[in-house]
């Protein structure tokens, strides 16, 4: 691509590559002048136009970023995606349900590192998605991509976003309770968690902070038809033999990981009954704000795997925003 001022006389047929004001209007950048523009701009007094021209081996933006969203989308309705060209070289790429962004980085950098021309932003992996929600924008930063490099990139990128949906239904929590908390805003703030996931959520249920009351309720949640247990309970789980993890011992599970290295939400435990996946809330999902535990909650709804090593994983960037009603925040305030 050849880029540059020319003559108004030379300039019919390549692309206008500066906003042009002129006596009587404006005209746009990225316009492929044609013969009346060129009338319009000498009548309005310009003489010379800062252009881009393509050549035989470029692709025109709008047809490259195209050409990458399909290679890195091939089947948007198999992946839950949707591609909405934008024009100026960019296509938006949004989710067609709510779940969980599926996000290869190895291909993503890999397409990323062709050219510096031919880019494409994407949402963090795994991170939760509204239905419509944009999941990545593909943008051509010149007017043109050399074939080469476009060719290379979609190869590159090829297959590297997906949309996860949820694949439970319906998830039964638990709460326990040491005091006189009647569940309400526990059970409200997590049924508005897995609403947005359209989730639905087990009618209340609350029982006293003890092994043998809740082993009895979890054994009653896998009866029903619920895909995923959470238990939140009254009393934070400060160790792996406590008071839930015990429970779902005694239910007949296990607890398969303990602790996550994300703050808040640090005091989390997986475990299973069977195959169905039981997650032990830490107390600040009681407020709305992210915590540590939507991103397990998140994935394990969408049927992706969460182990041991994807939790460890969590540390880098899970220094979340504090809870402003959290009992015990990191740092006393300076008037304490």
């Amino acid at each position: 691509m050849w880029f540059g001022p020319v003559p108004l006389d030379e300039a019919q047929g390549a692309i206008l590559a500066h906003s042009v004001a002129f006596d009587g209007g404006r005209m746009r950048k990225g316009r492929v002048l044609e013969q009346d523009d060129i009338a319009r701009l000498r009548d309005g007094g310009v003489t010379e136009v800062t252009v881009a021209l393509l050549g035989p081996d470029d692709v025109h933006e709008d047809r490259a970023a195209l050409r990458l969203a399909e290679a890195v989308v091939p089947v948007p309705g198999a992946a839950r995606l949707t591609l909405r060209p934008m024009g100026t070289g960019r296509v938006n790429i949004h989710a067609e349900v709510a779940g969980v962004a599926q996000v290869d980085a190895t291909r993503i950098n890999a397409l990323n590192a062709v050219d510096p021309a031919i880019t494409i932003a994407t949402v963090r992996e795994w991170q939760r998605m509204d239905a419509g929600g944009m999941v990545a924008t593909v943008k051509i930063i010149a007017y043109a991509a050399p074939e080469i490099a476009l060719a290379k990139a979609c190869l590159a990128g090829a297959r590297g976003l997906h949309l996860r949906p949820a694949r439970i239904e319906r998830a039964e929590l638990i709460q326990t309770t040491v005091a006189s908390d009647d569940g309400e805003k526990g059970q409200r703030v997590i049924a508005a968690r897995l609403d947005r996931l359209g989730v639905a959520i087990g009618p209340k249920t609350v029982v006293p902070h003890r092994v043998d009351k809740l082993s009895s309720a979890l054994k009653d949640a896998v009866q029903t038809k619920a895909g995923m247990i959470l238990i939140l309970t009254g009393s934070a789980t400060s160790d792996i033999r406590d008071v839930a993890p015990e429970a779902v011992r005694l239910a007949g599970g296990e607890v398969q990981y303990f602790g996550m290295p994300v703050d808040p939400g640090n005091l989390l435990f997986v475990g299973r009954i069977g195959t169905l996946p039981v997650i032990g809330l830490p107390g600040c999902a009681r407020s709305p704000a992210l915590n540590g535990a939507d991103w397990v909650l998140e994935r394990i709804a969408c049927a992706i795997e969460v182990t041991s090593a994807d939790i460890a994983a969590m540390g880098v960037g899970g220094l979340l925003k504090e809870i402003p009603t959290r009992p015990r925040p990191r740092e006393k305030s300076a008037l304490e």
